[in-house]
């Protein structure tokens, strides 16, 4: 069978390991520590005092983690003792590691993790803060820092992968630290109904009962995976997006890199945040945004938001048809000291490209089509054949050869060698 075959088997066999029932375990395997740290995150977010007042084992049953006094396996991930959980489900572990370079070769710290969640949470973050470089960047007089790794982007990551894994696999959660990237790799692919197409709008939680648990605890919203979140985060920090390239049927692996591309397109967002308090960003507006800051291809699905962006005057836009292109708005050149870029991103008018080709076919003896693509190399072989058109229909040029060859020559202006 297929690796797919074989998840598709898995997951409907037990569409919620979680919720399933750990015969052999009992509630003294369960951290008190670990409870009560859940029991203060679920009041704080509810503002439901009468939760003080609940036996722990009352508390659990009442967030689904008991069922009939009887201790699930999402109630073992969160809360589990070291040793209950080398008992009984010991492929719940974090493996975090440190390496300073990306050579083989082995790490300079590692530690194992073997809690439940309610546990070790902080840890993980303590860990990969230890290390966490800030990048300093001067506007003007005011100097500002933007941390390689955001604390809310990373405990997002990890919540996912706690609350998504495979616990039927025997593999381990892997963190991997290297100076400008975190690698977080979770047993199990996607999801039944989850691709990396996907993964922003779709929800399908692998661990009902966890992902349930962690909501009461404000950690995750219900409305979706987190995914959302972290590109928000990163795009807002200027950060690549996250590089899911090695996840297969097996894992789902997750590479944040910390590296600032741009710091002033960080400004630019905080400047539309400030000057538009009513226009509210979401995930899509976002990545449209530093999809045309980083001058990369748009879904023609985005247009009709696109639409609305150059409305609000953060986009604007050049050109007509298939030649339509879009760019930041003119206040971001500015702000970055780079308005000659935004002229030549804005393109010259239709009359000024008819002007440049017909000065290159007068001071040519024959101009082939790949000569305009580089006296033109913004526009597409249709647009710059229409312009031929409008300069043969005006008089200017005519061709010569009819093969795909062919040439063209001035009428006015002949070679003069």
């Amino acid at each position: 069978m297929t690796p797919e075959q074989l998840q598709r088997i898995f997951d409907e066999s037990a569409p919620d390991y979680s919720a399933e029932i750990c015969t052999a375990a009992v509630f003294s395997d369960l951290s008190p520590n670990a409870i009560e740290r859940f029991r203060a995150r679920w009041i704080e977010h509810s503002e439901n005092k009468r939760l003080s007042e609940l036996s722990p084992e009352q508390l659990l049953e009442d967030a689904s983690l008991l069922v009939d006094r009887k201790i699930t396996f999402a109630a073992l991930i969160l809360f589990g003792t070291e040793k209950t959980l080398r008992t009984f489900l010991p492929q719940s572990e974090v493996v975090f590691e440190y390496k300073s370079s990306g050579r083989a070769g082995p790490a300079q710290q590692r530690v194992n993790i073997r809690e439940g969640f309610f546990s070790c949470y902080d840890q993980l973050w303590e860990l990969i803060n230890l290390r966490n470089d800030k990048q300093h960047y001067s506007e003007g007089l005011f100097v500002y820092d933007i941390p390689t790794f955001d604390e809310r982007t990373i405990r997002e990551a990890l919540l996912n992968a706690i609350s998504h894994r495979d616990y039927r696999l025997g593999g381990s959660i892997f963190i991997r630290q290297f100076p400008q990237k975190i690698e977080i790799v979770s047993p199990g692919g996607l999801p039944e109904g989850i691709t990396l197409e996907n993964i922003i709008d779709r929800q399908n939680p692998r661990n009902r009962r966890i992902a349930e648990a962690f909501e009461k605890c404000n950690l995750v919203e219900r409305s979706g995976q987190g995914m959302n979140l972290i590109y928000e985060r990163l795009i807002e920090q200027s950060k690549p997006l996250p590089d899911f390239s090695n996840t297969d049927a097996y894992q789902v692996s997750m590479t944040i890199s910390g590296q600032v591309k741009d710091p002033l397109f960080v400004q630019f967002l905080e400047k539309v945040s400030a000057e538009r308090p009513d226009f509210q960003m979401e995930t899509h507006d976002l990545i449209l945004l530093d999809q045309i800051h980083s001058s990369l291809p748009i879904n023609p699905e985005s247009k009709p938001r696109l639409k609305e962006l150059v409305e609000l005057g953060v986009v604007e836009c050049t050109g007509h048809g298939r030649g339509t292109r879009y760019l930041l708005s003119r206040s971001f050149f500015e702000m970055a000291n780079k308005s000659g870029i935004y002229t030549r991103r804005q393109g010259l008018s239709r009359a000024a490209n008819k002007e440049l080709l017909l000065k290159h076919i007068q001071h040519s003896s024959e101009a082939t089509m790949a000569e305009f693509r580089q006296v033109l190399p913004d526009l597409s072989d249709d647009q710059i054949k229409g312009l031929i058109r409008n300069l043969k229909q005006e008089g200017k040029i005519i061709k010569k050869g009819k093969t795909r060859g062919s040439s063209w020559i001035s009428t006015s202006y002949p070679y003069l060698g």
